[in-house]
């Protein structure tokens, strides 16, 4: 994440284009959009949504001078935007599955889209409704998780790698996900505090394929897991921002995008995706079944397929883009760091995207990973 682009990025377009959008009222938004008028469909009905994304994952007004997507979106559209957030993909599932909320957009990763495409959860997308799809790279289409394209339209991307303290460890060009169970740093070690990436890990250094469905792998992993407990502080998603810039431990597994805000943040901090393999995940937008106001989701998922818009949420947050616009508008010292945009060889043969498990290998892996974690 650059704090100072992004500030520079809210400067600069509502110099340049404050004028082309329609008015809502005393406000109107500062954003370029390619067309429009195709944002007042709305305006004046008093229509409402429901956004419920990861944390730290898209630009508000947290910050001074950093552009607020959803005010702009407001602003432009005369739609309000309720957002919340959630920490895992299973936290979102659990939500859904337990029903008493309506949302209308939601953001989960690949392997949970899967998932819920096979058990009815989502709503089909009608892509006349967002035309801004055509920014969307073709690579990033009609993948696995969703192979027409029809529930989904891609955010962001990244790889899983490892967060260290470069004052403690000076050169982690050779750092492999060993080091994460090694005693030398025991109470200094954070971990996933997920099933599906902690499992990833164990199953990268046994090397057992990432969406292995064997009962037998799936329990050598949680063995191997099992024998990490000694060594690992804490078991933590987004805590990891907090704890790894206080100095407050030395490791840690997580997603690339992060690891450039932190860095970004934070001088003793580096990054290195190990090269015996790791997870390359796509994060995309859904419309979840019952969602009551679909033109304005669809209207909101064509919101973030605009150009500057794309541009502002990857230069944010910290991920890679898939929009081919937002790409183009990048640094190239961006675009060449190693992390952020890994080369196709390295993807093509150090990579896997995880795949939608089984049910009966959801609830194995579930149950293992509850019992590993209430062990003494």
């Amino acid at each position: 994440m650059n704090k100072i682009l992004s500030v520079a990025i809210a400067a600069s377009v509502a110099a340049l284009t404050a004028s082309c959008a329609p008015s809502t009222g005393d406000t109107a938004s500062s954003v370029s959009v390619a067309d429009a008028e195709y944002y007042t469909q709305l305006q004046g009905q008093d229509v409402s949504i429901n956004v419920y994304n990861w944390g730290e994952y898209i630009p508000d007004s947290s910050e001074d001078g950093v552009i607020d997507i959803n005010d702009e979106f407001t602003a432009l559209t005369g739609i309000k935007v309720n957002y919340t957030t959630y920490a895992t993909n299973e936290e979102l599932y659990a939500k859904l599955q337990g029903g008493g909320t309506s949302y209308d957009i939601i953001i989960p990763s690949d392997y949970m889209i899967s998932r819920m495409i096979k058990e009815d959860m989502l709503e089909p997308l009608d892509m006349e409704s967002i035309p801004n799809y055509k920014n969307i790279m073709e690579k990033f289409r009609h993948d696995e998780y969703d192979p027409d394209s029809k529930y989904s339209v891609p955010y962001l991307w990244g790889t899983v790698g490892i967060i260290y303290d470069n004052t403690v460890i000076e050169d982690g060009s050779d750092m492999d996900w060993d080091i994460l169970w090694d005693e030398k740093y025991a109470g200094d070690i954070l971990m996933f505090d997920n099933p599906r990436d902690a499992f990833a890990i164990a199953e990268t250094l046994l090397g057992y394929d990432l969406n292995t469905e064997s009962d037998a792998e799936l329990e050598a992993a949680a063995e191997k897991l099992r024998e990490q407990k000694s060594v690992v502080q804490a078991y933590v998603m987004d805590e990891i921002f907090d704890k790894m810039g206080a100095q407050e431990a030395v490791l840690a597994p997580y997603y690339a995008g992060d690891a450039v805000t932190l860095m970004d943040d934070y001088d003793h901090l580096s990054f290195t995706v190990p090269k015996s393999g790791t997870n390359l995940f796509v994060d995309a937008v859904c419309i979840p079944k019952g969602c009551k106001n679909k033109l304005a989701a669809e209207m909101y998922i064509n919101f973030l397929c605009e150009a500057d818009i794309a541009y502002a949420i990857t230069d944010y947050v910290g991920y890679s883009t898939p929009n081919s616009l937002a790409y183009d508008m990048l640094d190239d010292d961006v675009k060449n760091d190693g992390i952020s945009y890994p080369d196709d060889e390295f993807i093509a043969s150090r990579t896997t995207v995880f795949r939608n498990l089984s049910d009966e290998a959801n609830k194995k892996m579930q149950d293992l990973w509850t019992d590993m974690k209430s062990a003494e």
